[in-house]
């Protein structure tokens, strides 16, 4: 089946360049676009698209407010965000609310079709190591009122769980943690979610966030 994207950012440019970029790719569709925040939201609920490939920074409702905004609506897409600055407060509220990764728009045409086809297939990161590292120096060098909440919440986990949060903060795939922890992938799984219940959360970006603020892994 064909993965369904939006394409929100205000450059009409931009979104020509990526739409070229996307129909090249046999299993990609780009079924709409938006030029800004307040279209991206009414474009989801028009088309229901898998992916929402999302700019950061526009002139109108930005990225930010319109990865709350997609988010909130009855089964969300993913929400890819697209930046021109690396890891920067834009981006990392972005995924602390939800988006499930980013893309730099200076990205080669295969990088930014790989990163739609992790997304929509339910990988929250699409550069596990780096993109955990980024997080952590970022997590690291801001004082975020997160940080009491992350570590009370940490009451509520068993040391089992408490283990894969770090395993997965550290960029680790299910079955690397299932080993080293002598149980079965399903479980690893099956305790995962039940971690994004306990703390809110609703993807391994935010999980690791939430591990990094609480202090279970360091930069």
């Amino acid at each position: 089946m064909s993965v369904r994207v939006l394409l929100v950012d205000d450059d009409p440019l931009v979104r020509t360049g990526l739409t070229m970029i996307l129909g090249s790719a046999p299993d990609i569709t780009v079924v709409a676009e938006a030029g800004d925040g307040d279209e991206a939201a009414q474009q989801v609920a028009r088309h229901a698209p898998d992916v929402v490939l999302m700019d950061i920074r526009m002139r109108r409702m930005d990225g930010l407010a319109a990865t709350a905004a997609v988010l909130a609506q009855p089964r969300p897409p993913r929400v890819l965000i697209l930046t021109t600055f690396d890891l920067d407060e834009y981006v990392f509220e972005a995924l602390a609310a939800g988006a499930s990764g980013f893309l730099l728009k200076e990205g080669s045409p295969q990088e930014i079709i790989e990163g739609v086809r992790v997304v929509a297939n339910g990988d929250a990161m699409l550069s596990p190591r780096t993109t955990k590292q980024l997080i952590g120096q970022f997590v690291a060098t801001r004082v975020s009122p997160r940080r009491a909440l992350a570590q009370a919440k940490l009451g509520l986990l068993s040391e089992r769980e408490r283990q894969i949060v770090t395993a997965v903060a550290r960029g680790k795939p299910n079955a690397e943690i299932g080993a080293e922890l002598f149980v079965s992938e399903a479980t690893v799984k099956t305790h995962i979610t039940r971690t994004f219940a306990k703390l809110d959360v609703s993807n391994r970006v935010q999980l690791t966030i939430f591990a990094y603020e609480a202090g279970l892994v360091t930069p």
